[in-house]
């Protein structure tokens, strides 16, 4: 569903916002569309459990647990960072997850930054048997698959398509199906430049970026500017925005739309990629500081 945004924008410029974070309330947005393949083809092989990677407060994990209790597979998530094995009924994403049934692995940061090397991989597929490894951020050629379903034919008459990025998934998919006169514009959750070559391995058009003045300081980073944005944007439109990934994605068109980096009459598509589970967990860090928190959880 593409919602308009109705907040008066100067130029003309109309923004729509497509609510892919109403697919499901856990195996939420561009989850639901990373999973969607993977899953199926875990069940057709006969494989018995989902293996995959996270953080403490990882949409990832959580959508993945969640997917594992609707189809009847178990779930094992690695997560990074030993300290929180004793702290999981503190932790709101990890607790759902292990209410849905996921089983831990607690590694050390050392540990879990060879999570892709082959030898880590073959140890884990030696140990739990019949199992299917699914990447950190959920991203493959299935992901990649799955996400080319987010765009439709009615999307075509948007000039500009803008999502936040990740490890590079969903803007992928996002590129493939996209249209000739389309421009898709990736608002960076990460430090760095280096998406751009991860998303050139999954795409051959050209009409995209990534945009990388909007992470708020990297991965997992929020400002109370930006807590403060997005509190006003919910009390004008009723849409909530996670603050990692989509929030600073929209915080980022908007500040583009004031220095009219927009042309005349743009029409821009924003995708809404979920998350919005991992919001208790952000407040919960805020309170601790005495911050303002986000009020729509």
């Amino acid at each position: 569903m593409n919602q308009k945004i109705n907040i008066k924008q100067p130029n003309n410029i109309e923004i729509y916002i497509k609510r892919e974070d109403l697919l499901h309330p856990y195996i939420s947005g561009n989850k639901f569309r990373k999973l969607k393949y993977n899953v199926q083809k875990a069940i057709e092989i006969g494989s018995e459990l989902l293996i995959t990677f996270g953080g403490a407060y990882s949409n990832h994990i959580l959508a993945t647990a969640a997917a594992g209790k609707k189809y009847g597979i178990a779930t094992l998530g690695v997560i990074r960072g030993e300290e929180l094995e004793s702290k999981v009924s503190e932790n709101p994403t990890l607790s759902l997850a292990n209410e849905f049934g996921m089983q831990f692995l607690f590694v050390s940061r050392e540990v879990y930054s060879k999570k892709e090397e082959a030898s880590f991989i073959e140890d884990l597929m030696k140990k739990y048997k019949r199992s299917y490894i699914l990447p950190e951020g959920g991203t493959n050629d299935l992901a990649i698959k799955g996400c080319e379903e987010i765009l439709i034919e009615e999307d075509a008459s948007f000039d500009y398509v803008c999502c936040a990025v990740g490890t590079g998934g969903t803007i992928s998919g996002v590129i493939n199906t996209s249209k000739e006169h389309q421009k898709i514009i990736g608002f960076s959750a990460l430090k760095g430049d280096f998406l751009s070559d991860v998303i050139r391995k999954f795409v051959s058009k050209s009409n995209w970026y990534i945009n990388n003045e909007y992470h708020f300081g990297g991965y997992g980073k929020v400002t109370d500017e930006l807590i403060t944005f997005l509190n006003n944007f919910y009390n004008s439109t009723s849409i909530p925005l996670d603050p990692i990934y989509t929030g600073k994605m929209v915080y980022g068109i908007f500040d583009m739309i004031q220095k009219n980096k927009f042309p005349e009459n743009s029409k821009i598509l924003l995708i809404h990629t979920g998350g919005l589970q991992g919001i208790k967990g952000i407040n919960k860090v805020r309170l601790k500081k005495n911050k303002e928190l986000l009020k729509y959880v």
